[in-house]
């Protein structure tokens, strides 16, 4: 019979990685505590309309990467490709934001597009989502890069560089897309295929194009920052403001565009040195216009998402990990010994110690290999010399120190 293997561009992540996950999640918890977060969990399957009207039903996520089916209702759903449209969801189905004050949340999940698999890029992949709700100015778009920033940093990220740019607003984005279509039809012959046709519903995602030739072409186009109003231009120069005051460093990027349609003024990315080509890390930006486009009040937001899987691959290659083990191993050296064993692990655990064992008798020095093995900090021996005595032989593994105790004695464990 075909083994069966995992699909395509899902992993399993095993328990010599989880450690490393847990970490790295740990951390993201950790800073959104600090910066006053509140998790938000939403489900992993949402109506499609969510994700069409949200995202854009112009860009390569909805028009090729979305995982998109039938319920048995007739209902299209779809695995959730990114966490912004879902959490303005629930921010809107529940009245989150009521109350007049900025409201912060993370979430913390798997992600799901069909995408070509390549290290750090899976079709199921993990995100920490990070949004604010109810604050248009630009203190709070420097809160959460420096909030991204703290996230990579501390966890020993330090080749990190942060690009910035602003796709103004619905006042002076018409002429820039007016600018940039005309320099673009000039060139559309050069155009790949998919971005000819984006060149009739939404010019702006040619600047996000992969494909070198388009990113050669768009090289000498238009400025943004030429073409922004008075009051993006003030937005823009509050956010570099605040970073410098930071001391966080940035570069402004003229081609930085977000790969969503929901995205206005301020937008950013965060990209490392570890990653080579695809440096890319995390990115995100001000959606000031997504609560009203999915059916809610005009209700400002900004936010960013950072991949778990390309932090891990770019801490991986900084640094190795050793986790410590349990506190003891239990070695059972006789048969008669198990008994006992099997409830003095239950009562140390119950006291919150970890304690491995293994529910067969063994050799004391096949025992100590594996206690090795698990980097266990001490074994507990019990033999049948032991047993008589009511005892138990501890053995620190770094010192090579051994004492008894009493079985009957745990407080001195």
């Amino acid at each position: 019979m075909t083994e069966i293997t995992a699909v395509r561009g899902f992993k399993d992540i095993l328990p010599d990685q989880t450690q490393i996950w847990r970490l790295v999640e740990d951390k993201a918890r950790d800073l959104a505590r600090r910066f006053g977060y509140l998790e938000l969990r939403v489900p992993i399957l949402e109506r499609t309309e969510l994700f069409a009207r949200g995202i854009g039903d112009t860009t390569d996520i909805v028009e090729k990467e979305m995982y998109t089916m039938e319920d048995r209702s007739g209902d299209k759903i779809t695995l959730r490709p990114e966490a912004t449209a879902g959490m303005v969801r629930a921010v809107l189905e529940n009245n989150l934001a009521e109350g007049g004050r900025p409201l912060r949340l993370f979430c913390l999940g798997p992600m799901f597009r069909y995408e070509r698999p390549q290290k750090g890029r899976q079709r199921q992949f993990h995100q920490l989502d990070v949004e604010v709700f109810g604050d248009p100015g630009p203190y709070i778009d420097a809160e959460v890069i420096c909030l991204l920033s703290s996230f990579l940093t501390e966890l020993g990220l330090t080749e990190v560089s942060v690009l910035l740019n602003s796709l103004g607003c619905p006042k002076c984005r018409p002429l820039y897309r007016e600018k940039l279509t005309a320099f673009l039809r000039a060139r559309q012959a050069d155009l790949c295929p998919d971005c000819l046709s984006r060149l009739e519903r939404n010019p702006l995602r040619i600047l996000d194009c992969k494909v070198e030739s388009c990113q050669a072409l768009t090289a000498d186009g238009p400025d943004m920052a030429e073409c922004l109003c008075p009051e993006c231009q003030a937005h823009l120069a509050g956010v570099t403001r605040a970073l410098a005051d930071l001391g966080l460093p940035y570069a402004l990027s003229s081609r930085l565009v977000r790969g969503l349609d929901y995205y206005a003024r301020t937008t950013f990315e965060i990209h490392s040195g570890r990653l080579g080509a695809q440096s890319a890390m995390a990115g995100g930006g001000r959606y000031d216009g997504l609560c009203r486009q999915l059916g809610g009040p005009d209700l400002p937001g900004i936010g960013f998402a950072v991949g778990l899987e390309r932090v891990i691959l770019a801490l991986t290659q900084v640094k190795e990990f050793a986790f410590p083990g349990p506190d003891y191993y239990l070695a059972a050296l006789a048969p008669e010994t198990l008994g006992p064993a099997f409830v003095l692990a239950h009562k140390l655990r119950a006291r919150g110690l970890a304690v491995e064992a293994d529910w067969e008798a063994g050799s004391l020095k096949s025992r100590l290999k594996r206690a090795d093995r698990l980097r266990a900090a001490k074994v507990i021996m019990l033999g049948p010399d032991e047993l008589a005595r009511n005892e138990v032989t501890i053995r620190d593994l770094a010192t090579k120190e051994q004492i008894t105790r009493s079985l009957s004695d745990l407080d001195k464990f």
